[in-house]
């Protein structure tokens, strides 16, 4: 399981970015200063530092570039989160060693598959491309969907649908909580717009006799049946 460290000090973004990298499956901590942010990264190094630019204690920039400087966590991978979108500023943090950076407010399935990216490219082996469940496949690489080695065809909204429903099989999702994982909470979509979705979901997936993977949890959401792989 991929260890994630948050540094950030807004908890609304915090608790956001903690609920959508443990939907994917990641192990994730917390930290609100960068000064305690350093004493934590002494003890034990993650495989991924989502770091925000502004934080009480130490700056993000600065905790950064001492990062950089010590041989156990020189290659530690590095997202910098930060209001600041000048070029000058982007220089900056991608100067100072973070490998990438994004602007707030950010669309969380984008950076979600930031994530995913730079954790292909530093620890290959601590990120799976592929989700399997019973007869279906998802490759995140392709965005390719099969089913008893068929392919599914599936629009882009879809597929991050049955993906985001994939990492967390059995657990159930609100509409609210699919919005924000699957379209991100920055964009305006009606709540309803996720029936419609899971609804052409299901019928791609679900031609002829196919049981259907997706669980409908009366007044409560959608889930991935956690019971699909063993039927």
């Amino acid at each position: 399981m991929p260890k994630v460290l948050i540094v950030e000090d807004e908890e609304p973004i915090s608790l956001l970015l903690k609920y959508n990298l443990e939907a994917e499956g990641y192990s994730v901590e917390v930290c609100g200063r960068g000064d305690d942010a350093e004493l934590l990264l002494r003890e034990s190094v993650p495989d991924l530092l989502l770091l925000d630019w502004m934080l009480p204690g130490l700056s993000g920039i600065e905790l950064c570039r001492r990062l950089r400087m010590r041989e156990e966590t020189e290659r530690l991978p590095v997202i910098m989160l930060t209001a600041r979108g000048e070029e000058a500023e982007r220089i900056r943090g991608l100067s100072t060693g973070a490998d990438d950076y994004v602007v707030k407010p950010f669309s969380v399935p984008e950076l979600m598959a930031r994530v995913r990216a730079i954790l292909r490219r530093a620890s290959p082996e601590v990120v799976s491309t592929t989700l399997r469940s019973g007869d279906i496949e998802l490759d995140r690489e392709t965005h390719r969907v099969r089913r008893n080695a068929l392919e599914i065809h599936l629009g882009p909204t879809e597929f991050r649908l049955l993906e985001f429903l994939m990492t967390s099989p059995g657990r159930v999702f609100s509409r609210e909580q699919l919005l924000d994982g699957v379209w991100g909470h920055d964009v305006y979509v009606d709540e309803r717009t996720v029936d419609v979705h899971v609804g052409r979901l299901r019928k791609a997936l679900n031609k002829g006799r196919a049981k259907d993977p997706i669980r409908t949890v009366r007044g409560a959401g959608y889930a991935f049946n956690d019971q699909f792989a063993m039927a």
